[in-house]
């Protein structure tokens, strides 16, 4: 189950490409996608056993598994960085993030340890800056409400760049702060029941991720094909684009690196968003990705 209705983010178009190329059914393997509404329900199911592979954002991986106890173990790192980044439009005398001073900066939620990294790298503390709730509509940025908005840097960029605004944006990343994105997910006991074709499913997965970098185009016609139809295939394409840039790894996509992971777990538990340490050990499994990739 995607975490997210259909759309080209890497770890769905690996999916896709490998379900439609055979490579599943070449591996002696049925795999069932579907997708999740944006609300949570794929965690849910992971965890009540009624799915075996989903979607989550590494941070999330680790405050499921801190805070609430849910058994998530991500088996495959795909985005190598975080997705979000933080956008200002540009021609507004903010330069740089020490131009957020007095500015009103918006967050979806509840401030992600991301953004008061962010604020705190640059000598600025929360209290320097007016921190608000925007939720999901990005035209509270072009329309002034906020100076400063959050984006999932694979998407609302370019909505907002089609609409005809031109942005500078803050990569949490580019500044030294540790962010991981999407991984992909499965429980202790699936592990444990389902060793081998979690392996399959991941091998074939990461071989669809190298076909739909090999093949972009192609890649995108195939995901246009879970799409609504009036899904806009540049949109799409971009997503895929800056989604495969921020997955590459000198070991391959999908590699988990521990210390990346200890990284982030430190991050999150210094800003208060986890509040019980974890084992990375128990949180990351290495072993599916090595015997996928040999």
């Amino acid at each position: 189950m995607a975490g997210y209705k259909p759309q080209a983010n890497l770890p769905f178009v690996g999916v896709y490409v490998a379900k439609e190329k055979g490579f599943y059914a070449d591996a002696g393997l049925d795999v069932e996608i579907t997708h999740s509404s944006g609300k949570g329900e794929h965690i849910q199911y992971l965890a009540a056993g009624q799915i075996d592979v989903t979607t989550a954002d590494a941070a999330n991986v680790l405050q499921r598994r801190s805070e609430a106890g849910v058994p998530l173990v991500s088996i495959a790192t795909i985005g190598q960085r975080g997705q979000q980044a933080f956008a200002a439009l540009r021609g507004s005398n903010i330069n740089s993030i020490s131009d957020w001073r007095g500015r009103t900066i918006g967050f979806k939620g509840t401030p992600t340890f991301d953004l008061l990294a962010l604020i705190r790298a640059n000598g600025l503390q929360e209290s320097d800056v007016d921190l608000v709730n925007v939720g999901f509509d990005p035209r509270v940025l072009t329309e002034g409400l906020v100076d400063v908005y959050p984006v999932y840097k694979s998407n609302e960029p370019y909505l907002l760049e089609k609409m005809g605004f031109a942005l500078d944006l803050w990569d949490p990343a580019d500044a030294g702060i540790r962010t991981l994105g999407l991984t992909y997910v499965t429980t202790d006991q699936l592990i444990q029941d389902k060793p081998e074709e979690l392996t399959i499913f991941l091998r074939e997965t990461l071989r669809g991720i190298e076909y739909a970098a090999d093949h972009p185009e192609e890649a995108i016609q195939i995901t246009l094909g879970y799409c609504d139809p009036e899904t806009d295939p540049a949109h799409m394409a971009n997503m895929l684009a800056v989604e495969l840039k921020d997955a590459t790894s000198p070991n391959g996509f999908g590699y988990q690196d521990p210390a990346r992971w200890e990284e982030l777990k430190n991050e999150l538990h210094n800003f208060g968003v986890v509040t019980t340490r974890q084992n990375i050990s128990d949180v990351i499994n290495t072993e599916l990705w090595e015997q996928a990739v040999r």
